[in-house]
Order: C-alpha cells, then sequence, then structure tokens
C-alpha cells in the first residue's frame, strides 16, 4: 500500500508466508497442465516465406532457391534473348496495354491525345499557311478564326473532343480541310473505344477476382476412411458464386546442378473429387495410393524434400462469365503431418454460417509417421488369417454329400448337393 508524503511516496509491503505462495504457485502449475491436457491444440497455420532453405544439388551441392510458384500465385519469371520481343508486344498491343500497370496506361493514352491533336493542329496550321489565311485577314479563312498556330491547336482539340466554343469552324473553301476534319473524327472515334475497352478489361482482370478465391497457408496429411490423405482448404470470400469449378495439383521437384542448370519435373497428383461448387468453403483431398508420388514418403522423409505442391483452382464467375484461375504453392516446412482443419461451418435454422476466422485453423490428430506404403503393409499384415479349408473324401462317413468349395479373395461359398442328384444324368 502506498501514500504519499512530503519527502515523496513511501509504500509498505505486507508480509506474507513464503508457504503460502509455494502452495499458490503449485496450485496455478496444476491448472495450467490441466488445461493443456484437457483442450485440444490448436494452431493457426505456419509463416510462409518466398524462400526455400536449401536444395540438393545431383553432387550433394546445396544452393537456395526462389519458390517456383508465390504464395500469392504469381511466377516470379524473368524472360531473357526473346526473338523479335518488340515485335510481339507491339502485334499483341491490346494484351501488353492490359498487362501494363495503371499508371502506365494512363500516361499512355494521354499522350496519345495530346500526339493526335498536336498532329492535326499542324496540319490545320499548314492548311491555313498554304491557303494564305495568316497574311491576309480579309481572305476568306480555310477554317474560322485560325490565324495562328496556337488557333489551329485549339480547333484540333475543340474538333477531337467535340467542345464547340463556337467561335473556331469549318467553312466551304477548302476541300482538303474537310477531308482532314473527316479523318480526325474518324480516328479519335477508334481512339475512345481502345482507352474504354482497355479500361474494361483491366477491371474485368482475372487477377482481381482471383484475390477473393484463397487457399488455406498450410496443407495437412491425416487419416481418411483409413488411408493418408493430403489435403488443404480453398474459399470464396464473395457471397456470389462461381458457375463450376476444376481443383489441379502438381508436385514440382527441381534438380539443380553445380553449373547453375537446373531440371525441372511435374507430377499430377489424383484428385478424386475435382469438380466442385464452392458455396461454402471445401478440403480439396489426395487420397495418397500407391499411384501417388507422395506414396513412399514418410514423416522423416517429407523433411529432407525439396518438391513444391502447387495447386490450382478454375472457376468461371457467375456475374461476367470469365474464366477465372486461382494459385498458390506448398513446401515440404508448409505440409503438417498428423493434424486436420477445424471445422468452420455452423447450421442455423435459416442459413449456414462460416467463420472464415478459423479458415487456417488446425487440430492435431494420431497419425502414424508412416509412409503410406508402410501403413498399408501394416495394416494388411494385422488383418485375421483364413484357415484353410478342409474337405472329407467320399470314402469318410459323409459320402452321401457332395462339398464344392470355391473361394475368391478371402470369401468362401459352399455349396452342398446330394451325391446321388450330383451322379444322376439327365434321361432324354
Amino acid at each position: 500500500m502506498c501514500r504519499g508524503t512530503h519527502f515523496g511516496n513511501h509504500c509498505s509491503i505486507p508480509r506474507f508466508s513464503y508457504q503460502a505462495l509455494y502452495m499458490s504457485v503449485q496450485q496455478f502449475s496444476y491448472l495450467t497442465l490441466c488445461t493443456l491436457v484437457l483442450e485440444p491444440v490448436q494452431y493457426s497455420g505456419v509463416k510462409c516465406s518466398d524462400e526455400i532453405p536449401n536444395v540438393l544439388t545431383d553432387d550433394n551441392y546445396y544452393f537456395k532457391k526462389k519458390r517456383y510458384v508465390k504464395k500469392d500465385g504469381s511466377c516470379k519469371m524473368v524472360v531473357h534473348h526473346v526473338p523479335e520481343e518488340w515485335l510481339l508486344w507491339v502485334t499483341d498491343i491490346f494484351t501488353t496495354l492490359v498487362e501494363i500497370r495503371w499508371r502506365v496506361m494512363f500516361l499512355t493514352f494521354a499522350f496519345s491525345y495530346i500526339l493526335s491533336w498536336l498532329f492535326f493542329g499542324i496540319l490545320f496550321w499548314i492548311i491555313a499557311l498554304t491557303h494564305g489565311d495568316m497574311k491576309n485577314p480579309n481572305n476568306e479563312p480555310c477554317v474560322y478564326e485560325v490565324r495562328s498556330f496556337t488557333a489551329a491547336f485549339l480547333f484540333s482539340l475543340e474538333t477531337q473532343t467535340t467542345i464547340g466554343y463556337g467561335f473556331r469552324g469549318m467553312s466551304e473553301n477548302c476541300m482538303i480541310a474537310i477531308i482532314v476534319v473527316t479523318i480526325q473524327d474518324v480516328i479519335s472515334v477508334f481512339i475512345d473505344t481502345f482507352v474504354i475497352g482497355i479500361a474494361v478489361a483491366k477491371m474485368a482482370s482475372a487477377r482481381k477476382r482471383a484475390q477473393t478465391v484463397g487457399f488455406s497457408n498450410c496443407a495437412v496429411i491425416s487419416l481418411r476412411d483409413d488411408h493418408l490423405c493430403l489435403s488443404w482448404r480453398v474459399g470464396d470470400f464473395r457471397r456470389n458464386h462461381m458457375v463450376e469449378g476444376t481443383a489441379h495439383a502438381q508436385l514440382v521437384r527441381h534438380l539443380a546442378h553445380s553449373t547453375g542448370k537446373v531440371n525441372v519435373t511435374y507430377k499430377d497428383l489424383n484428385i478424386e473429387e475435382n469438380n466442385i461448387i464452392l458455396a461454402t468453403t471445401t478440403t480439396i483431398v489426395h487420397k495418397i495410393t500407391p499411384g501417388s508420388p507422395l506414396y513412399k514418403v514418410s514423416l522423416k522423409d517429407l523433411r529432407k524434400e525439396n518438391f513444391e505442391l502447387v495447386v490450382s483452382f478454375t472457376y468461371t464467375d457467375d456475374c461476367t462469365g470469365i474464366l477465372h484461375q486461382t494459385r498458390t504453392s506448398y513446401t515440404p516446412s508448409e505440409i503438417l503431418w498428423g493434424q486436420h482443419f477445424q471445422e468452420m461451418i455452423r447450421v442455423t435454422r435459416r442459413n449456414y454460417r462460416v467463420d472464415y476466422a478459423l479458415f487456417n485453423h488446425t487440430v492435431k490428430v494420431l497419425v502414424p509417421e508412416l509412409s503410406a506404403e508402410e501403413y498399408d503393409l501394416k495394416k494388411y499384415s494385422q488383418q485375421p488369417k483364413h484357415k484353410p479349408l478342409h474337405i472329407s473324401s467320399p470314402t469318410e462317413k459323409n459320402r452321401e454329400r457332395l462339398i464344392t468349395a470355391v473361394s475368391r479373395e478371402n470369401d468362401v461359398k459352399f455349396t452342398i448337393t446330394p451325391i446321388d442328384a450330383a451322379l444322376e444324368t439327365p434321361s432324354h
């Protein structure tokens, strides 16, 4: 307890018993231990990085490498020595302008408008100069109130933007000026159409819609129907749903040489239910069967692997009808062994409630640290074996019956027929 004096704050510490303090610490430790034992352990995912620590080369050489596909789905590729690269960009100018940044696009279109105004302004100035409108103010001009370069530039701007202030206008004296105005109007329509089309295409870009469809930060390996399965989550963060969706997964491996050469191999992972209606969050499951590249990978082997699991989800938006694709990747450190995703869907009287706060949460479960191959062998070895079937010979006491045994796998079917009926021959 503290109180103020003229010398400052003075605090008196109450006396306590060391034995009482020791008992309190013991009770607190016991309650904490009970809480940790009784409550399930939850994990909010793993920390993602764009770098994979080390990659083993063919001659036991380690080097650091970047992700093949980053977590946001982009591929960090730099292309060099493309033949006729500038020609390819100019040939497909629409796609080039759609892919550039907004600020570059605005600057490009601003310069295109300014250059067109300047070009036709120079033409009108040359027409007025050759017609004599500059020297003789009393002469009937080709373009009214255009007697300088500034006036010619303003007339070009007013014509292309259809402002029409009323001071400058065409006359019937020069056919060449009329032809130039007609060409400028047609070109201005093409420029406006091009600008609007590119702006709409950029706003409706698949990359923007792909940002509202996300994958979980990690993948998990757990048991499903007594089989080891690799699974990850995908969810749509918008209210409107897509028309259809297809999930795909590939295992990408990198084999690097000390010379700097890198070999990249791809192996598809089989997904049984890959056609998905993404109304709620869905867990994509890959069953680790003998045909899977992960069939011989155990927990110990997984920590030594250097592959990259690239997953994608291709779908059609129901509002725009545009095909989109969302991608991400998982490294071996982001694949959690012996965990499964926490349930995030709750059913109410009126609707289904999805809690996206649990989208990346996993719960630890019991899973053997064996590979799928070792787990299947152990599982089949523990199954009970059938005893061999003993069929009595016809010379023993049960000679009056004929026993026919047909064995299929582990099931045995008996057909018991009287011997007299079996030995009868059909009468003709």
